[in-house]
């Protein structure tokens, strides 16, 4: 569905892209509710694609910040062989890792341990500072699938996690965005990866040691939070590295994840010449 397409078409106005339309908030959001509402069947044909014909994009390709959290699962702690962080471990990615749903993860020839971390993402729709745990969520627009894709030969060796992480194309997110209104509660849905088809991660986001509202109160903490941040709130246990032997991505695999309520994210490796 083409919204500010159906919008114009009803006589109302929103803007062309996401980006817009997240940072315009909830008046966007009313707008768009009430072209749905008041559009008849051959509005919404007219203005309807056809999945199989079009590409989709990453729901929002120049994050102002990407923002992630390491270690906030149990079950991946204890695989690990960590101990659970008395904080959010932060790190960040820069915008050039994002790609979208069906793009490749691009894998160089250096890069001998390749990682997937199935997340689900939080994208943020205020700029807000210093918020508490009990308004964190009213900030958020929506929430979509996320893939921490890691190096992991450069993030051990490094001992912090900024180049092992920040490769181009290591941040396949989509495939698109659900709002917070459509997904109102977010403590216990289903997260599972795949690496073709073997089931690698099965978890509920339960056994986060931070919930959502937590991981938002205590990074705006740290810095001001803006329209279209992206904030990856980590990863349950079945990542490779911790398997035994451990099992990285190669050339032609292809990762699948999918979030309750949100959708499935899948991309393939392929690995540079």
């Amino acid at each position: 569905m083409a919204l500010p397409e159906l919008a114009k078409r009803l006589g109302f106005g929103l803007p062309a892209k996401l980006e817009g339309l997240i940072e315009t908030g909830k008046r966007s959001l009313e707008i768009a509710e009430s072209a749905m509402t008041k559009a008849g069947e051959s509005d919404l044909n007219f203005c309807s694609y056809d999945l199989n014909c079009v590409a989709l994009l990453a729901p929002v390709e120049f994050p102002p910040k990407i923002l992630l959290l390491g270690l906030n699962y149990k079950d991946h702690v204890s695989e690990a062989k960590e101990k659970t962080p008395e904080e959010p471990i932060i790190f960040m990615k820069p915008h050039t890792t994002i790609v979208g749903p069906g793009q490749n993860i691009i894998k160089p020839s250096f890069v001998t341990q390749l990682d997937y971390e199935g997340e689900l993402a939080v994208v943020i729709g205020e700029r807000v500072k210093n918020v508490s745990v009990a308004e964190a969520e009213s900030c958020i627009f929506g929430y979509t699938v996320f893939n921490d894709v890691s190096a992991r030969n450069f993030q051990f060796k490094d001992g912090q996690w900024t180049r092992g992480k920040s490769f181009d194309t290591f941040a396949p997110t989509g495939p698109w965005i659900t709002t917070r209104s459509q997904l109102p509660d977010t403590s216990n849905l289903h997260i599972r990866t795949w690496v073709n088809s073997e089931l690698r991660q099965n978890a509920t986001t339960r056994r986060m040691s931070f919930s959502v509202g937590e991981i938002v109160h205590h990074i705006s903490k740290v810095m001001t939070l803006e329209p279209c941040d992206i904030i990856a709130t980590g990863t349950p246990s079945g990542v490779g590295f911790a398997m035994n032997p451990p099992r990285f991505l190669q050339n032609g695999d292809v990762v699948r994840i999918e979030i309750e309520g949100i959708g499935v994210l899948e991309n393939k490796i392929i690995e540079e010449i």
